[in-house]
């Protein structure tokens, strides 16, 4: 994972799946998650991008 990805998934959770994996699926449960709280969407985003 690099840093750019590290500091989007802190700052912008959506923007990192997106830049990774594109809309879809996975990029609207990130949207949900951040939107119902900041935290849930940062940790959805570090393990939807740290797996693949």
């Amino acid at each position: 994972m690099s840093i750019l990805t590290i500091v989007l998934n802190i700052l912008l959770p959506p923007l990192a799946v997106f830049m990774k994996h594109g809309l879809g699926v996975t990029f609207l449960i990130s949207l949900l998650l951040t939107a119902l709280g900041w935290i849930p969407g940062v940790i959805h985003a570090f393990l939807v991008n740290g797996t693949r």
